[in-house]
């Protein structure tokens, strides 16, 4: 982990929202690793900047882990899982609490921004919600 946060270098990086692609915005991250530890957590929460997650590979789900344990932990800024996530994985990026996701420019074009799109009603994708309606 960083110990400080620093501004993002201007790259060919696209932010996934709900409301679909933008360019990368330029925010002061704090990148954390896959396999931070609770240290590295609490820490984390003092930081404005945003907090960058990063993912090392699609089948890895450590990073969903920790966006959960920094929201359960009272972390309320911006969370941003970046690298290996496929837009199947952006409802579950959103309910473990992530914001938004950072891809490159070779994932937008595999899989481009109306797949990313169909996932951004992520909480109708949530399988508890039809048990709460019986």
């Amino acid at each position: 982990m960083k110990d400080l946060a620093a501004p993002e270098a201007p790259t060919d990086t696209i932010l996934v929202t709900d409301t679909g692609f933008c360019p990368g915005d330029g925010a002061e991250v704090l990148d954390l690793p896959a396999d931070a530890d609770r240290a590295a957590l609490a820490a984390a929460l003092t930081t404005n900047a945003t907090i960058r997650v990063a993912f090392a590979s699609f089948a890895d789900g450590r990073g969903f882990t920790l966006a959960r344990r920094l929201r359960q932990m009272g972390f309320a800024g911006r969370l941003r899982a970046s690298g290996h996530v496929l837009a199947d994985q952006y409802a579950m990026a959103r309910r473990s609490g992530f914001d938004e996701v950072e891809i490159d420019a070779a994932l937008a074009a595999r899989q481009p921004e109306e797949q990313w799109r169909a996932r951004a009603d992520w909480q109708a994708h949530d399988h508890r919600s039809r048990l709460r309606a019986g």
